[in-house]
């Protein structure tokens, strides 16, 4: 169903940006019909690349993902850029401003013209802009955190999406960037992949090198990519997966938990035996103990909340990925990015490192997180 929208909403973008872009901007036959090849074209190369990115092996699909969603972008841009347009266009036509064909014509011109450049002006910034990962740092106030694990810091990465356009350099990239910050521990909180072992086992060979003990939760797109294939391979790449289950921390008598649950979609992925089931990772574990939840989607804080978890890492959201749409996230999710209170429990939602669909970011800059645990009373 989600296939069959997106296309959908691809073919309205391109009738509409034809009608805007080419047929009210040009008048004569022969320019109409270059201009609708060209939108053709385009359109049929976003839809082969977003049809595509998990049949064909990644090198191969590289060129035509790039081209068809750097395209799509574009698009997306100009299309909205020109339905602000249409709110001058209401008002120039209530005043009488636009009988005129003539000045009907230059003004779509010029609305044609702006949308097109601005868009490609934004797609280029937020290209480039999607390559920089940042390494954010925050120090978080646990209540109940044993002054032993004072300092604990956990490097959180999500949403890598290994495939067609970020690769096997890409992730050796992060995974030394995450070296170079000597956490205690890794949280990779889902969405690692977007295709199956056999396709992308080599491009994760990188997490060998992580040095810290590094946990793993999976996220809504493992379940599109062979799951249970995943989580037997990688434990041979030194990750621990934690499914409904947790690992418990000791420095003398003081204790804490990282727990790790599920993908919310996971019980309906048709994957046997799983589902989040956060009183199953936490059967057991004492009233006054920490716990630090690892889970992909920041929407199960609320659960979280209930079972008095005292932080929760997620990602999913992509901190929207593309402005002005980043609010359209919070549509599902309590949280868009950085740290926040829910109840007693702290929530930090990573950006994360990659992208899905354009490899594009305006306004949701890519990030590893460094959070550092600090207990209450202890000086920094």
């Amino acid at each position: 169903m989600f296939a069959v929208l997106s296309l959908v909403l691809l073919l309205v973008t391109h009738l509409y940006l034809y009608k805007r872009a080419v047929h009210d901007v040009f008048v004569t036959r022969r320019a109409r019909r270059t201009g609708a090849a060209v939108i053709v074209v385009l359109g049929l190369v976003a839809a082969a690349a977003f049809t595509t990115q998990r049949t064909l092996p990644p090198d191969t699909a590289r060129p035509l993902a790039l081209t068809g969603y750097l395209w799509l972008a574009v698009a997306l841009y100009a299309s909205l850029l020109l339905v602000v347009g249409e709110v001058g266009r209401l008002g120039l036509r209530a005043v009488g401003r636009t009988a005129d064909p003539e000045r009907r014509w230059f003004l779509s011109r010029v609305l044609a013209g702006t949308a097109l450049v601005a868009a490609a002006g934004t797609v280029t910034y937020g290209a480039i802009a999607a390559r920089q990962v940042r390494v954010e740092r925050r120090d978080v106030l646990l209540d109940r955190l044993h002054p032993a694990f004072d300092g604990w810091t956990v490097a959180a990465i999500s949403d890598v999406h290994l495939g067609p356009l970020v690769n096997r350099a890409d992730l050796a990239g992060f995974v030394a960037t995450i070296n170079d910050a000597a956490p205690d521990a890794v949280a990779v909180v889902g969405d690692l992949v977007d295709g199956d072992v056999e396709t992308l086992g080599p491009y994760a060979q990188p997490l060998r090198e992580l040095r810290a003990p590094t946990y793993f939760v999976t996220g809504n797109h493992e379940y599109y990519s062979g799951a249970a294939q995943w989580l037997e391979h990688l434990p041979t790449l030194g990750v621990r997966v934690l499914r409904n289950e947790r690992v418990t921390l000791r420095r003398g008598d003081a204790v804490l938990h990282i727990a790790g649950c599920d993908d919310r979609t996971a019980a309906r992925s048709g994957v046997p035996g799983h589902g989040f089931d956060l009183g199953k990772a936490l059967a057991g574990r004492g009233a006054d103990e920490t716990v630090v939840l690892l889970t992909h989607q920041p929407v199960m804080v609320d659960e979280a909340t209930r079972a008095d978890v005292d932080l929760q890492i997620s990602g999913h959201t992509h901190g929207g990925q593309l402005w002005p749409l980043t609010q359209t996230a919070l549509v599902d999710q309590p949280v868009l990015a950085g740290l926040a209170r829910v109840g007693n429990t702290w929530l930090y939602v990573t950006r994360g490192v990659g992208f899905w669909g354009p490899p594009v970011r305006v306004g949701s800059p890519p990030e590893i997180t460094l959070l550092t645990l600090r207990a209450r009373g202890v000086a920094p």
